[in-house]
């Protein structure tokens, strides 16, 4: 391909120096479209703005009726100018009238021209517009006026990202960047956030669009990609990447996109087409995004997430962009948007400032969500696209109980929302109300409200909720923040800084419960085909029992003078409870060589997740001081059914018979055996499951901070006894079909007790 004429070259110039020149924003549109025609030896120089109805409407013309301006309208996929905005493709064409999707406007006076060029006006893969050039004579545009034209566009798609098109927008209309968008997604963690969209990984905005010295942006356009591939390669030697599996693919498929000649070669042509390099890299980004946004292939579309993330990092290398959110300012009522980003990238925020987080890709199992979980913000999960329709400051609502991010809302949902968040509040203000009130039944049963934690932020919340003691602290979560792998000192004032700051209130330490889906990136581990039921947990400690001993000799250290609870993860035979015994017995006795204070008292305990245990529970129950039933775990478990799979997560009821028969089970197993028991898990937190288990006998239950006031205003309404003689008769009839969940919500609706 040739270079450009002189004459774009000065086209570009131009177009420059008139956004630079203090105009009204229709003389500048004006002026544009002139400047254009004329430097394109055009007739006809059109400019199409889309408007969040999906119509493209007539801004600015050179050559057609002006009366048709704000008055000239096509919708999306209408016409050709519609046509080149749905397909965000150039259309070029010697005789337009003679294609099937012209559609002739009478107001505009353009059935005299038959050459037509319509390029999409295109900002980050989305189509803002379209820009036209026509003539009356019949001829096709050379390849270089095509490149020309969409280089222009570039410029006329920052003026419209910039706003300022809204002063000439006709009242009571407005353009599709900011148009109110409503995506459903999933709920990760409960609640709603109202405030302004912060990129994780802000965009970056080239300014400087046109070359001085082609060969200079060719030679740092290489410069920075091979700066680029070096990095690439040796992300991919680093030992921690296992050679083998899924995820090699996709980074041998990223390296790939990195060597791709195709793409290079793309963006040179553009430089010689007189763009700077970083320009060029925007240009062909959007351009291919654009393209691949409009495939319906699941795997070709997950593509285009590592082409648009391959391009930004080169992007950043050309600008010295830091890519940082932080540096770009941070309002107070911030909601994060991110594809994926790692649990101690969120801890890196004011928390003060934080209102919610937004992920493209993650699980409920995430990292980052099991910490925003602990932090008490709402999450929202699996919402495809969103980083692309999003601006650092939009307005935007999440969701988490709907899971449902409302970006850039209208004023009526602004005010439902609001009314609905002064509900929750006073809602909030009656359960804290309740905080120092005893948790006892109408049938007099004391209940223990136990809360879970994981992190130093989680427990001031201690005193906040007037839980009763910690039932649950996931040790993992400080591996899983840490860069390396925390040493015996760390781990020691970890913990005695959690004790004290406890002040008194027990706390059950949980033993590390890494591997499976909790992979620290400092311990190299193998892939497995079901990491769920594999290397991790107890059986990961014992199999490294350094790891092991280490924790227990800091969890030890710590609890000098006081109480030590601990309980033991995955548990699938009581052989594994002795051998940790045995380890644990072995550090007593080197502390108290060394002169080393020991706790007072220390409970020994073990969680029942494992459906094997139930074949063991009398064993179980004699073995151990306490036992903790881990619900989430021991339901998939038991129901062969991928919490994380949606196809299979909700086809089985956690209160439907088979589950509460099995806990029940376990209840009577620990009153014959006089053994303290616990379940910790999401069913504890939820007023109507929570309702469930008192029933069938649990009277120590471990839930989120947030959820102890709700449950705690449910069990004083309820009278066990009377639901436990209901319950156990559906439990114990095989041959009746009575919902479980209907016999709750009508026993709590009869005796108005709250849910």
């Amino acid at each position: 391909m040739r270079d450009l004429s002189a004459g774009p070259r000065v086209l570009l110039k131009r177009l420059r120096e008139l956004m630079a020149e203090p105009l009204e924003p229709q003389e500048r549109l004006d002026r544009i479209v002139r400047q254009i025609a004329s430097n394109m030896v055009a007739e006809v120089c059109s400019v199409y703005v889309l408007r969040s109805d999906g119509v493209l409407e007539l801004y600015a013309t050179e050559g057609l009726n002006k009366d048709a301006v704000h008055l000239a309208q096509l919708k999306m996929g209408q016409g050709l100018v519609g046509t080149i905005a749905a397909s965000a493709q150039p259309l070029n064409l010697s005789d337009a009238q003679a294609h099937p999707a012209f559609r002739y406007l009478p107001e505009t006076g353009e059935e005299i021209y038959h050459s037509f060029l319509g390029v999409p006006i295109l900002r980050a893969g989305r189509t803002l517009g379209v820009l036209v050039v026509q003539n009356k004579a019949q001829r096709n545009y050379r390849e270089d006026e095509v490149e020309a034209m969409e280089t222009t566009a570039m410029v006329i798609a920052e003026m419209i990202a910039t706003g300022e098109l809204k002063k000439i927008t006709q009242p009571g209309l407005e353009l599709d960047l900011t148009r109110a968008i409503t995506l459903d997604a999933d709920g990760y963690n409960e609640g709603i956030g109202l405030g302004h969209v912060v990129l994780h990984e802000p965009r970056v905005v080239v300014t400087n669009l046109l070359n001085e010295d082609a060969d200079k942006e060719i030679e740092r356009l290489a410069e920075a990609i091979g700066s680029l591939r070096l990095s690439i390669d040796d992300m991919l030697s680093r030992r921690e990447v296992a050679q083998e599996g899924e995820h090699r693919e996709v980074l041998e498929t990223y390296r790939m996109f990195a060597h791709d000649q195709g793409w290079v070669r793309r963006m040179e042509e553009a430089i010689r087409n007189g763009l700077t390099a970083e320009a060029a890299v925007e240009k062909v980004q959007s351009d291919t995004k654009a393209r691949m946004m409009r495939l319906t292939d699941p795997y070709l579309r997950e593509r285009m997430h590592d082409f648009d993330d391959l391009a930004n990092r080169l992007l950043r290398q050309l600008t010295g962009f830091s890519g940082r959110a932080m540096d770009q300012g941070f309002p107070i009522d911030a909601i994060v948007f991110a594809r994926a980003m790692g649990a101690a990238e969120l801890l890196d925020y004011p928390r003060a400032n934080l209102r919610g987080l937004v992920l493209e890709d993650g699980a409920v199992t995430s990292h980052v969500v099991i910490v925003a979980r602990a932090m008490g913000i709402p999450v929202i999960g699996q919402a495809a696209g969103v980083v692309a329709l999003a601006e650092n400051g939009d307005s935007v609502i999440i969701d988490g109980d709907e899971g449902q991010v409302h970006l850039r809302p209208m004023a009526d949902l602004v005010k439902a929302y609001e009314e609905k968040v002064r509900l929750r509040a006073r809602r909030q203000e009656q359960f804290r109300a309740l905080r120092d009130v005893d948790p006892v039944t109408r049938d007099g049963k004391r209940i223990t409200l136990l809360m879970n934690a994981g992190l130093m932020v989680d427990l001031p919340q201690l005193a906040e909720s007037g839980a009763d003691g910690i039932g649950l602290f996931r040790t993992e979560l400080q591996f899983m923040i840490a860069s390396q792998m925390p040493k015996l000192e760390e781990q020691e004032a970890f913990y005695r800084n959690v004790l004290r700051q406890a002040a008194g209130h027990s706390v059950t330490f949980r033993t590390l419960d890494i591997g499976g889906d909790k992979v620290v990136s400092y311990f190299r581990s193998q892939e497995e085909e079901n990491p769920a039921l594999g290397w991790r947990a107890i059986r990961l400690s014992l199999d490294r029992p350094g790891l092991l001993r280490t924790q227990l000799r800091a969890l030890l250290r710590a609890s000098a003078g006081s109480e030590l609870k601990m309980m033991l993860p995955m548990v699938t035979e009581v052989s594994e409870i002795r051998a940790v015994r045995d380890l644990m017995q072995k550090e007593v006795q080197h502390l108290s060589k060394f002169g080393h204070g020991l706790p007072r008292k220390l409970q020994f305990g073990a969680m029942l997740e494992v459906p094997a245990l139930m074949w063991q529970l009398d064993e179980l129950m004699t073995e151990v001081d306490f036992v903790s039933v881990g619900s989430n775990d021991l339901f998939q478990f038991s129901m062969a059914a991928d919490r994380g799979n949606a196809r299979v997560s909700d086809r089985f009821d956690i209160l439907g018979k088979p589950f509460l028969r099995i806990l029940r089970d376990i209840v009577r197993a620990a009153d014959r055996n006089k053994t303290p028991l616990t379940l910790c898990g999401e069913m504890a937190g939820k007023p109507l499951s929570a309702m469930a288990l008192l029933a069938i006998g649990f009277r120590s239950v471990s839930m989120t901070p947030t959820s102890i006031g709700p449950v705690k205003a449910m069990l004083l309404g309820l009278d066990v006894d009377l639901l436990a003689g209901e319950l156990n008769q559906v439990l114990d009839d095989t041959r009746s079909d009575v919902s479980v969940r209907e016999l709750l919500v009508n026993f709590a609706t009869t005796h108005n007790i709250p849910l």
